[in-house]
């Protein structure tokens, strides 16, 4: 076996929404494995300081702003990239919302939001990156599904549906384009310790101790759980897998929980 299988050095990868949390988790995980980082976000200012954070750590890494739901932009956004950089060998679907509303309450417009920003959004950025991936005979995408891609929650309707979707979006960009050495898979996170989940990560807050005792793992994932994932995804060791969704949950999917009282 290569001692190289799992390096990046040469590849360029583009990650959506890769400015915070999870999404630049992955993308560190990527440039210190070698690869050069081409980072999106849809506001100046959040990507600046994104690409100040990577290149603190000696990563080399571009910004791009283009709006991942805009058919043009991105298009238009690709081809810069391409030019000014190099062509994308790796791309992480990782741009997404979550609204969380009861079915009966949500607006249809929200709903649709969710989808085209979590669904679509990889549908039209993928289309693009894979044109040149095919001409140039090979490459990797990885959409960033979820749980809910396999069970529903309350008040996350258009999230699940979407992540769903997600996932059957990734098993037909793998039948279709496998021919021509791309491999399209997906990463499923479970529940992280983010900034955004930590006010219900105190100790004694209800959801706290449901997380902890819903995962057989016993704790929240820390955002570098997620690095391992992206790199096998990304990386040549990957080469015969396609159209799988890696679910990294410290265990959830695998158990209906635990009993009440422990035998």
């Amino acid at each position: 076996m290569s001692i190289n299988l799992f390096d990046l050095t040469g590849k360029t990868a583009l990650i959506t929404g890769g400015v915070h949390g999870l999404g630049m988790s992955m993308a560190k995980g990527l440039g210190h494995a070698g690869a050069t980082l081409i980072i999106n976000n849809n506001t100046q200012e959040a990507l600046d300081h994104a690409i100040e954070e990577y290149k603190a750590e000696g990563l080399k890494a571009y910004g791009y702003v283009f709006d991942v739901t805009n058919d043009q932009q991105t298009a238009e956004a690709i081809k810069q990239i391409e030019q000014e950089v190099g062509p994308i060998d790796i791309l992480i679907n990782n741009a997404g919302i979550i609204k969380r509303t009861p079915i009966i309450d949500m607006e249809t417009p929200d709903f649709e939001l969710v989808i085209k920003v979590d669904l679509v959004g990889p549908f039209i950025v993928s289309k693009y990156v894979a044109k040149s991936m095919i001409e140039r005979g090979g490459g990797k995408i990885i959409n960033i599904c979820s749980m809910m891609s396999e069970l529903g929650r309350d008040s996350v309707s258009a999230y699940a549906a979407a992540k769903g979707g997600l996932k059957m979006l990734t098993q037909s960009m793998a039948t279709e384009w496998a021919k021509y050495n791309i491999q399209t898979n997906g990463i499923g996170p479970g529940y992280f310790a983010t900034s955004q989940t930590a006010p219900i990560r105190v100790d004694g807050h209800p959801f706290n101790e449901f997380i902890i005792g819903r995962t057989p793992a016993g704790r929240w994932g820390d955002p570098e759980d997620l690095q391992g994932a992206a790199v096998f995804l990304s990386s040549k060791a990957s080469n015969f897998v396609n159209g799988q969704i890696v679910y990294v949950d410290g265990g959830i999917l695998a158990t209906i929980g635990k009993p009440s009282n422990e035998i």
